[in-house]
């Protein structure tokens, strides 16, 4: 769901460089020493999940996990997601330099948005955590893609059947990242539990 070089107006890119720097602030601000390595596992696995991709027009289709780093992660899921399309710019040119704020927040706020909502169901009976973190997965990505079509339109109205292509297309993303997200989340609470009761406390 990488946004190229080249596509979205300067008022579009400026506006997404400056609410991620808020955002990334936020997450460094709220981050435990504790939880670097924990954030690093997470970036790693964002930034491995997103290197198979299918190009759509000017963006591309791939699976992303943001619900998953956002439920755990909370605001820190920006620092995260932000150094993985770093690395992704520079070494597979996938997105870009001048995209790298828009294209992360796209993928980030979601995430956060997952954080706040399912984070206090993961202490909750079985089902309503397998629920939850279907849930987490689904939206996460549906967000994304509504904000990277709103990223298009905002740029120009001509983007309109691009837009709703990319939201069309992720629709399958949704679901696959929905169970796996789902699949971690009961992974998690059976072998470490810890990991998302922290998540519960950072509330």
């Amino acid at each position: 769901m990488h946004i190229s070089e080249g596509v979205l107006s300067g008022q579009v890119l400026l506006s997404g460089a400056a609410l991620t720097a808020a955002g990334t602030y936020l997450g460094f601000k709220k981050l435990d020493y504790d939880q670097i390595a924990q954030v690093g596992i997470l970036s790693s696995a964002f930034f491995i999940a997103s290197l198979i991709h299918v190009n759509i027009g000017p963006s591309s289709t791939h699976l992303i996990l943001n619900g998953l780093l956002g439920i755990i992660l909370g605001w820190a899921a920006f620092p995260a997601i932000l150094v993985a399309l770093i690395l992704q710019a520079l070494f597979f040119q996938f997105g870009g330099i001048t995209t790298l704020g828009v294209n992360t927040l796209n993928m980030a706020l979601p995430a956060v948005v997952c954080y706040y909502l399912f984070s206090p169901l993961l202490n909750k009976k079985p089902l309503i955590v397998s629920t939850a973190g279907f849930a987490c997965g689904f939206l996460a990505v549906f967000l994304a893609a509504i904000m990277l079509a709103l990223s298009l339109l905002f740029t120009d109205e001509s983007f309109l059947e691009v837009a709703w292509l990319v939201i069309m297309t992720h629709i399958p993303v949704m679901i696959i990242e929905g169970i796996i997200t789902c699949f971690c989340i009961q992974f998690l609470k059976k072998v470490h539990p810890a990991l998302l009761n922290n998540a519960i406390k950072m509330i």
